[in-house]
């Protein structure tokens, strides 16, 4: 998992630059060594831990069940958004997050081939993409730096690339040089790899242009469509609990995104008519007399 992840990120540092630097469809910006050292390193190792721990997960767990387990990313990015300070604290939105929880926990317990181990992995992992999708809005939207989605990718990646080095050389390379089974066909890693690529780009868009907690509730949807289909390809077995538990974690998620949208529609500034500003009229512009 590791081997592929590095060869995602070697692909996606590649094409950034030849988009920053060669083509120059995007301008690169001026970015100094504290700033890159406090905010564009500490992305990067979330990202590779993430990466990491969620790619080792599925050793052990079924894709159906990943997907599952991560319907709690909701819950976890919006207590790392109240620590953060870009999420407003609100009890009926944490009864909201914890029947969320409720659901992923009886989906859990109706798991026919559970493995403590990738479950732990796949925490880990949701926890460790909940820091960093938080910090990528904070540093999309931060006053003093100003990135887009290529750049944001162009500046992420090596650093990714390079902290997933070290777990490569002391766990899998040596392994990979004994075994003689590794199928390295350049089709099949280059087509993942752009795959790879386009999703990225795609997410930053997302949580530039919305928020972190937006692009996780959107992906409950792209969940559901993954259970099935993995369920369908690799004849995974799920249970009607754990089914039940998923529609209760599904629903909860579907009623936050609702609550969400109203909230926004709710503060959302009123147009002003005939382009006078809001509040005022041409009475209270009359001069006194």
């Amino acid at each position: 998992p590791v081997a592929l992840t590095m060869i995602h990120m070697a692909f996606c540092s590649s094409l950034a630059f030849l988009l920053v630097r060669v083509f120059e469809v995007v301008k690169p910006i001026s970015m100094t060594n504290e700033i890159y050292l406090n905010k564009i390193v500490p992305v990067g190792f979330l990202f590779a831990v993430s990466l990491w721990m969620s790619n080792t997960a599925y050793m052990y767990l079924s894709v159906a069940f990943i997907q599952m387990v991560k319907a709690l990313m909701p819950f976890v990015v919006y207590l790392v958004g109240i620590a953060f300070k870009v999420e407003t604290f609100s009890l009926r939105t944490l009864a909201n997050m914890l029947l969320i929880t409720l659901g992923v926990c009886i989906a859990s317990y109706g798991e026919m081939n559970f493995h403590l181990l990738g479950f732990l992995l796949q925490l880990g992992s949701i926890c460790a993409e909940a820091i960093r999708v938080v910090c990528i809005q904070i540093l999309l939207t931060s006053a003093d730096i100003k990135l887009n989605s290529v750049t944001t990718l162009y500046y992420v990646s090596p650093v990714c690339f390079a902290f997933l080095c070290a777990p490569f050389a002391f766990i899998e390379m040596a392994k990979m040089m004994a075994s003689e089974e590794v199928n390295m066909n350049p089709a099949v890693l280059l087509s993942n790899a752009a795959v790879a690529f386009a999703l990225n780009i795609a997410v930053y868009l997302l949580i530039g242009k919305t928020s972190a907690l937006t692009m996780n509730v959107a992906g409950v949807v792209k969940d559901w469509i993954l259970i099935f289909i993995s369920s369908f390809l690799f004849d995974a077995p799920i249970s009607n609990i754990q089914l039940g538990g998923y529609l209760i974690a599904f629903l909860a998620v579907c009623y936050y995104n609702y609550a969400k949208f109203q909230a926004r529609s709710a503060a959302a500034p009123v147009a002003p008519q005939d382009g006078k500003p809001e509040g005022k009229s041409d009475e209270k512009r009359k001069p006194l007399l």
